[in-house]
């Protein structure tokens, strides 16, 4: 029986076409992932990608980012410019033809670009269709060409406008964002991050070695910086050990190529204990790894494996050693150019070509190979730091043991001083890490016991950025917080088994309440990282104030929002301000309702939106290096104005 608010006729007049560049405004998503700030700053490195082709070609040696005072952002390279000939098949010029159509471009056919981060052939256009405006400016031949767009739209034909001895092209965007003004916009904000962008142009800067990559913020801040870095990736790899002490003073390196596939690998051993390797193909961070990354890590094992036999430093009765005992300690950068790469998954982050694997694999294998022969110091400090590494993995292994997750039906194992919830469903169950049993006490009571847990902590975890993770599982907070997720650890972490989709830090507004949240930090960012990157971990936000007088009773969450309100109210009365230094001076019903009830609390989600810029503020925070950390601490002294020991 037909339901009869359903449309019964199904035919040729409900199949929607969309032309040009409609589809990408209508699913800006699918082409830049999200209209976030995240996918605004995807316009720009759109654009830098193009540029970083023709420097890949060739042809261009420096990159001018701009982020201007009227919100607009603007690209400048040295290259040869937009082609600015009539195509044969459209009959229009081939830069508007770029800037109109989707998969048009000069990197389908192997002869335009040889090697391209821009595989789909979609960035210029697609940056054209989601900008209020778009001006290009193609500097060629000894002429100006320049052309106006609105909206994905031409306003007029590509025209010359003056006379020039440079060449390259320049693209000037504002992104269409939505405001009152104008509903049809795309873009949730339009405010770039100037640190986000910064942190790429460097990564691409180390990518590319020769090329100058500037950026330059007009907006105020007076931003500028340029980044050129001749030694490419071997920097890289002396950027991420920067606050580290390095086992040998210059990062072994090993470049090569076969067929269409060029290798370049770097990498240097430190004295912590975290690995961080990280993976480019064609400019594109893969961080799900793929076969270049396969690669690396087969040749590694088998060859200091192999060495260690060969000269006896491997002795019957030690383990043999394992892929993470090698890679303890050590900071890694593996960069693959190729013609036809093939990304598993749309959002280009795994790369999958099968004969990349064999190719870093032989590259790696025979030059690392080389480099243990001769050095044969720094080659035994290789080996005993692994051996001792695989000590400590057995031991950790031990550990681990006692860490994992039970079955439901052994669900007794989980930490005693859990107040776990009754809710069974992860993705509605929350838990509170809380500092200490007093407010642990007052959590418990306070809280929704159907889907809210609590686990409070006895004083400071261990800092984990200094210690090996035998002693780490041997710590009783860090056991029963492993225990209580239910998801594991490293290698062996499992996202499906984790118990809670939210997991909160709560801890009091003082500097041993910021310490406790940095150190959970540090050990959720070295051993749960796919808790950050999917957006699990959340700060809760205690109220720091609370304000009453007679028939009058408000919470507030910083000296701001108290000034606003003394402003807001008047000081007449008199005011009551009552400041709390620890959860624990509230009751369990005015925690409930500040910070803990979803209805009305306020809470800070942490995201990792910049896995080296956390590496490096990690490492900088939490590390054995004393010097870099006060130096920090100085210069950043005077953005402290209120300090509550």
């Amino acid at each position: 029986m037909q339901n009869p608010n359903v449309e019964a006729r199904y035919d040729e007049t409900q199949i929607q076409v969309l032309e040009g560049l409609e589809a990408v405004r209508k699913r800006p998503g699918m082409y830049i992932g999200s209209t976030d700030v995240r996918g605004l700053h995807h316009l720009v490195y759109e654009i830098v990608d193009n540029a970083i082709d023709e420097a890949l070609a060739g042809h261009c040696t420096e990159i001018i980012a701009t982020l201007h005072r009227d919100g607009s952002a603007s690209i400048l390279d040295n290259g040869r410019g937009f082609p600015v000939g009539i195509h044969p098949k459209v009959g229009r010029p081939a830069v508007e033809v770029c800037l109109t159509m989707l998969h048009a471009g000069g990197k389908f056919g192997g002869k335009g670009y040889k090697v391209s981060s821009g595989l789909h052939g979609v960035g210029a256009s697609v940056v054209n269709a989601l900008s209020r405006e778009l001006a290009v400016t193609v500097y060629q031949d000894g002429k100006v060409y320049e052309q106006h767009y609105e909206r994905g739209k031409p306003l007029r034909d590509l025209t010359v406008t003056g006379a020039t001895d440079i060449h390259g092209t320049l693209i000037r965007f504002m992104p269409d964002v939505r405001s009152a003004d104008n509903p049809q916009g795309v873009f949730e904000t339009g405010d770039f991050q100037y640190e986000t962008l910064k942190a790429r142009m460097r990564e691409m800067a180390f990518l590319n070695k020769g090329v100058k990559i500037r950026l330059v913020d007009e907006r105020g801040d007076g931003h500028d910086h340029t980044f050129l870095y001749e030694g490419g990736i071997i920097e890289f790899v002396k950027y991420l050990n920067k606050n580290k002490e390095p086992l040998f003073p210059e990062p072994i390196y090993i470049n090569g190529s076969r067929d269409d596939a060029q290798v370049e690998v770097a990498f240097q051993y430190n004295d912590g204990y975290s690995e961080t390797i990280l993976t480019f193909a064609n400019n594109i961070n893969t961080v799900e790894g793929g076969t270049h990354l396969s690669g690396f890590k087969s040749a590694l094992t088998r060859v200091v494996n192999d060495y260690g036999r060969k000269y006896n430093l491997l002795k019957d009765k030690d383990v043999k050693l394992e892929g993470e005992d090698i890679r303890e300690g050590m900071a890694a950068i593996i960069s693959v150019n190729l013609t036809e790469p093939q990304f598993e998954g749309q959002t280009k982050t795994k790369l999958g070509n099968s004969e990349v694997r064999s190719l870093v694999d032989s590259l790696v294998a025979e030059k690392l190979g080389a480099f243990l022969e001769e050095n044969p110091q720094a080659s035994r400090a290789v080996l005993e730091r692994c051996v001792s590494a695989a000590r400590a993995r057995e031991a950790a292994r031990k550990a681990r043991d006692l860490t994992r997750r039970k079955t439901a039906l052994e669900s007794a194992s989980l930490p005693g001083k859990l107040a776990d919830c009754s809710e069974r469903d992860p993705s509605l169950c929350e838990i509170f890490i809380v500092e200490g049993d007093s407010a642990g006490g007052t959590a418990k009571t306070g809280r929704d016991r159907h889907f809210q847990a609590i686990l409070p902590l006895r004083g400071k975890i261990l800092n984990v950025e200094k210690t090996r993770v035998d002693k780490i599982l041997a710590n009783a907070e860090i056991k029963a917080m492993i225990t209580a997720f239910g998801c594991g650890i490293g290698d062996d972490f499992n996202g499906e088994k984790l118990r809670y989709h939210r997991i909160v830090c709560m801890t009091d507004a003082d500097v041993d309440g910021s310490h406790i949240r940095i150190l959970l930090l540090t050990f959720f960012y070295r051993y749960m990282r796919p808790l950050l990157e999917r957006g699990h971990v959340y700060i809760a936000q205690p109220p720091l104030y609370k304000v009453s007088r007679k028939n009058f009773e408000r919470y507030v969450y910083d000296d701001g929002a108290l000034e606003s309100l003394r402003q807001e109210i008047g000081e007449e009365p008199k005011l009551d301000i009552q400041r709390y230094k620890g959860l624990g001076e509230m009751n369990a019903e005015q925690l409930w309702e500040t910070t803990m009830n979803p209805a009305s609390r306020s809470m800070m989600r942490v995201t990792l939106e910049d896995a080296i810029s956390a590496e490096e503020v990690f490492t900088l925070l939490m590390g054995d290096k004393v010097e870099p950390r006060k130096e920090y601490i100085m210069e950043n002294a005077k953005l402290v104005a209120d300090l509550d020991v």
